[in-house]
């Protein structure tokens, strides 16, 4: 069952746990993928209620919201299995079936074709209305060092910013 909910009732809650790490979900080729994500956004734009994922351009995610513009942001409310965002956060969905690894519950999305996941009950479901890849030259020097560094595992590995249009947001249960 799934209870709908209105987002300004909890953007606090979604803000503060995107901070310590909740899932980005998307489903292509019937394959469905999780991936734990500590940036976002949640806000306005174009008059529709958006959430913004920034996804590395290495990412197998990426590959897979390229594929289908849809997505879901999947939120804890309570207590969460850390081995969920760890696994998630750390192996690929080119190389395990993470759903299926972690025994997570799939619950079908009401208008997309990505599920929400019940051990993550908040749900918002978005499709992607606008997406724009970083421009390395506009970013602070600082920041750049600090996330992209040359010689590290993610230099060059810009990320891609997927504008989703939150077309449903409700609560698991």
């Amino acid at each position: 069952m799934k209870r709908k909910i209105e987002i300004a009732d909890y953007a606090g809650k979604i803000m503060t746990e995107t901070g310590k790490g909740i899932l980005l979900t998307t489903k292509a080729n019937g394959q469905v993928n999780s991936m734990t994500i500590g940036w976002g956004f949640l806000g306005i734009q174009w008059a529709k209620p958006i959430f913004v994922v920034l996804v590395r351009q290495s990412r197998h995610t990426k590959k897979m919201l390229d594929e289908n513009p849809e997505f879901t942001i999947n939120v804890p409310l309570g207590a969460i299995d850390k081995n969920i965002l760890g696994v998630c956060g750390t192996k690929s969905g080119r190389d395990m079936d993470k759903i299926k690894e972690l025994g997570l519950t799939l619950e079908e999305g009401e208008t997309v074709s990505v599920p929400a996941i019940k051990e993550l009950p908040l749900t918002l479901e978005c499709k992607v209305i606008y997406k724009q890849d970083q421009d390395p030259a506009a970013i602070a020097l600082e920041d750049d060092t600090r996330f992209y560094a040359k010689g590290t595992a993610n230099e060059g590995d810009y990320h891609t910013a997927y504008y989703g249009q939150i077309t449903a947001a409700y609560i698991v249960e």
